[in-house]
């Protein structure tokens, strides 16, 4: 799920992975491995990941499929 929604919304933001790895100061090949879902991201990017596209882990990660950081 966590690769899935990472592709989903890397696409909706019209990057590709170099463009997102630059702005998020991590290697493009590390971001690829996250994407292809061959490594999962320490918790410390997967709370930059989030605070980038605004959703939450539980979003990125598939325990929910509301978009908003905090739902009501």
């Amino acid at each position: 799920m966590l690769a899935s929604r990472l592709t989903y919304l890397r696409k909706e933001c019209e990057l590709t992975q170099a463009e997102l790895s630059k702005k998020l100061k991590i290697s493009r090949s590390a971001y690829s491995h996250y994407e292809s879902g061959q490594h999962d991201p320490p918790i410390s990017t997967l709370i930059l990941l989030a605070d980038f596209y605004g959703v939450s882990i539980d979003f990125l990660v598939g325990r929910t499929s509301s978009r908003k950081l905090y739902p009501k």
